[in-house]
């Protein structure tokens, strides 16, 4: 039954794309200790902890992960930017068979509730609450070109910049490498004159809504797509309570939920064709 379940978790065709991204074990010098962990047997346990939603005590013992050596490797991966790298990498194989929409960008953010932990906020959205906010940039078709994480009381307009400074150089189908999208597309929250320059002077078309001028429904039938990308994301039960108290594990679940959902895009496809 966990076999099942960890080849569901990681198929074959994602492991292929993640096992070179990890760090190499290295064997202490002086010999002895105990033998390593399978690596695919970690990146399995902690894709469970994401998905389900539970915290690392809970684990399951099936996974044959003791837990210290799930959330241990983690932390390490997680600091050797492994998931950003496999972001990158399944946006790489997205956009080199032309399956990246880069006519129009969308970008938004969304609060979750959290324990503790850094950058974390009294939240506008959840009665003064605590909590974070993640954000994403999205293409045409709501992959996510690239994530970030704030307190909740941060203003959405204060990510944009980096993130579109954050979306990756992704291989396309022919040509160099690509990076900018036509165009841009954001609510009120980021109708900020010197945002509309900045992204203006970087040759992206700026579609923000005005306040006091459009109605934010206006931009609906575009921007739709970036709400359906954090169901999508939302759906990996981790996200949906910050448990974590280092902001850069929650960056490091949302990252690996982002190159989930392209991987789920990328396979979906491929078996179509």
């Amino acid at each position: 039954m966990v076999d099942e379940l960890s080849r569901r978790l990681v198929p074959d065709e994602l492991w292929v794309i993640v096992e070179p991204l990890l760090p190499v074990f290295r064997a202490r010098s002086q010999g002895g200790g105990t033998a390593p962990t399978d690596q695919r047997a970690v990146f399995t346990a902690v894709v469970f902890v994401l998905t389900i939603g539970c915290v690392w005590r809970l684990l399951p013992p099936s996974f044959d992960v003791s837990v210290p050596t799930a959330h241990r490797r983690f932390t390490v991966w997680t600091r050797a930017g492994v998931w950003r790298r496999l972001h990158h990498a399944v946006l790489d194989e997205l956009g080199s068979s032309g399956l990246i929409d880069w006519s129009r960008a969308v970008i938004d953010g969304a609060s979750v509730r959290a324990k503790k932990g850094p950058m974390t906020g009294p939240s506008p959205v959840d009665r003064g609450k605590p909590g974070s906010k993640l954000h994403i940039l999205t293409d045409r078709a709501g992959i996510p070109l690239a994530v970030a994480v704030s307190a909740a009381n941060t203003n959405d307009a204060e990510a944009l910049r980096p993130l579109v400074r954050a979306i990756p150089a992704v291989r396309s189908r022919r040509g160099p490498r690509r990076r900018k999208p036509a165009k841009l597309h954001a609510d009120k929250a980021y109708d900020i004159t010197d945002l509309r320059h900045w992204v203006a002077d970087r040759g992206i078309g700026v579609r923000i809504a005005r306040k006091g001028v459009e109605r934010s429904d206006r931009l609906g039938r575009h921007r739709w797509v970036v709400e359906r990308t954090f169901s999508w994301l939302t759906g990996y039960h981790r996200l949906n309570l910050r448990y974590d108290r280092k902001a850069e594990h929650l960056l490091g679940f949302l990252t690996l939920a982002a190159a989930l959902t392209c991987f789920k895009k990328l396979t979906k496809a491929r078996s179509a064709t």
